[in-house]
């Protein structure tokens, strides 16, 4: 476990148990119904959405130009209108005019242009390589032109939030973002411990009705003890704990698209080496056979029942639920199947150990996930008990994050992502990407008909066409990225997220949560309120 978790975990436990940390006292329940203490697990690494901050997620300290309501609907926010020219290179927005930084200043189409620039030349997490320039028409009105069509530019848009152009600082803002048009303001940032909010009392779209907010950071055992305490009003909490009762607080699961499933090195073991020096490829996962026989081998209602308590649904694709999902890809449980796969590929318990071989090889191998992951853990020791009926050994292992960045290119990796965008099928499975020392496509998938898809999808201007090329990349009934097609991975289960909420207090309606659930939970904050 890195230093810098050990450190949260520390001020974490001192905070349940009711001792001060660097000076804070702990966070206590709130005197009045204008208050909220909410505890989550993961914390940012930067609030300046120009270098990733709200990738995937409201920024909630800034404005976007658009965003997805409860229904992932696009909608305006500071944009009331846009449309794009025939052959999807220009993007014109609109924007409100009565929009103001909490300093009283306006936002206007500068501040737009100085941000989409900016995050275009410093190629941030919200990956906008592919877009020229943004320009000023008027006050109120921003061109933005890409170097290709790419129809999920407003996908990403979505989430990004707007900067002062006027009131920023590289080198301070994204620690301390004093000014910016959201429903709330910063008011101090304490790294590893909490985070406080004020409602912004001239945000265009109405005062939040909760005025101070703190956010407390600790992982779920800690937060739980938090709950017990009665210490904080909301928290983060996971599938293996909800089943605590706790006076006062309700457990809330929320429907996500955060999936978990296995990616299985696709090419054999040939002594290669990722560019940052990584070995790569397995001898057993390269076959494809023994890849869908896991697929179709894995019962994933009784593993999301094993593993997850019945907090959770099976998953058969990164997009599960959304309208670029193809239906095609989902497959039932079929173990006559699985084996006949097997048997045909030339799999044989040939020694009678019950576990299979091919060619000197055996169907043994390691499956890693970061260690103090409890659902990761869980979901993965239920796989691997289920492979195991099919003469396949998957022997599941907690590591760092360090650890498994490194063993991601040769090993299978206990995998989650999950986002409201197809941007993402792009980024897991371009052939560009296989192998690259990233958590983008570490299986190292390379499919120039997929390839092909996929830039028809991104290229097309109509959405209807082209949610049906990103569903011919999931699978064409021949080839593809799904379970059905080349199987780079082993799709398991969406998670619930849970969390504990003090009664009394609602978080509004929920939108459909992507992959993370710290974060997600807080992106409709100014929805927030205390039953009268």
């Amino acid at each position: 476990m890195k230093l810098k978790k050990l450190a949260a975990l520390f001020l974490a436990m001192l905070m349940v148990l009711g001792l001060s940390a660097c000076g804070a006292k702990t966070p206590e329940p709130p005197a009045s119904k204008d208050s909220v203490v909410i505890a989550i697990a993961t914390e940012p690494d930067t609030l300046d959405p120009t270098k990733g901050w709200g990738h995937g997620n409201s920024p909630i300290l800034q404005s976007t130009l658009i965003r997805y309501n409860a229904n992932m609907e696009l909608e305006g926010d500071l944009a009331t209108e846009w449309d794009v020219s025939e052959d999807g290179l220009c993007y014109t927005f609109r924007l409100r005019e009565d929009a103001y930084f909490n300093d009283g200043e306006k936002v206007t189409a500068d501040d737009v242009v100085f941000t989409v620039n900016k995050c275009i030349s410093d190629l941030i997490s919200a990956d906008l390589s592919y877009a020229e320039r943004a320009e000023k028409m008027d006050d109120y009105t921003v061109k933005v032109t890409l170097k290709a069509p790419v129809s999920f530019f407003l996908n990403t848009v979505a989430s990004m939030g707007i900067v002062p152009e006027h009131a920023y600082d590289e080198a301070t803002y994204g620690s301390a973002p004093t000014v910016g048009s959201g429903p709330y303001k910063f008011v101090e940032w304490r790294r590893q411990e909490q985070l406080i909010l004020r409602a912004n009392e001239n945000y265009y779209g109405g005062k939040p009705a909760i005025e101070n907010v703190t956010i407390v950071f600790m992982d779920e055992d800690a937060a739980l003890a938090a709950v017990k305490a009665g210490q904080v009003d909301a928290a983060c909490s996971a599938a293996t704990l909800a089943d605590s009762v706790v006076k006062g607080y309700k457990v809330l699961a929320v429907d996500s698209t955060d999936n978990r499933g296995i990616t299985l090195p696709m090419s054999p073991d040939t002594g290669a080496l990722t560019p940052g020096g990584y070995p790569m490829g397995n001898d057993v996962t390269c076959h494809k056979e023994l890849r869908q026989a896991m697929a179709y081998g894995i019962d994933r209602e009784m593993l999301a029942k094993a593993a997850l308590g019945g907090y959770g649904r099976p998953a058969y694709s990164e997009n599960d639920g959304m309208p670029w999902n193809n239906p095609e890809v989902r497959i039932a449980t079929d173990i006559d199947y699985a084996k006949k796969l097997l048997a045909d590929g030339g799999w044989a318990d040939s020694d009678g150990d019950g576990i299979l071989e091919k060619d000197g090889v055996r169907a043994e191998f390691t499956a890693v996930y970061p260690a103090g992951d409890s659902v990761r853990q869980a979901v993965g020791l239920a796989a691997a008990q289920q492979l195991e009926m099919l003469g396949i050994r998957m022997n599941v292992e907690g590591v760092s994050w360090d650890e498994l960045a490194k063993r991601m290119f040769s090993d299978a990796v206990i995998m989650g992502w999950g986002a409201a965008t197809p941007s993402e099928s792009y980024y897991l499975y371009r052939s560009e990407g296989a192998y690259l020392d990233d958590f983008y496509n570490p299986e190292g998938y390379i499919n120039p008909v997929t390839d092909e898809y996929m830039l028809s999808a991104m290229q097309s201007t109509d959405v209807e066409e082209a949610y049906g090329y990103w569903k011919f990349a999931q699978f064409d009934g021949e080839t593809g990225t799904s379970m059905k097609g080349e199987c780079p991975w082993v799709w398991l289960v969406n998670l619930d997220h849970i969390y504990f909420i003090r009664e009394g207090l609602s978080i509004g309606e929920q939108p459909l949560h992507p992959h993370g659930h710290s974060i997600p939970l807080i992106q409709n904050l100014q929805n927030w309120s205390w039953e009268s």
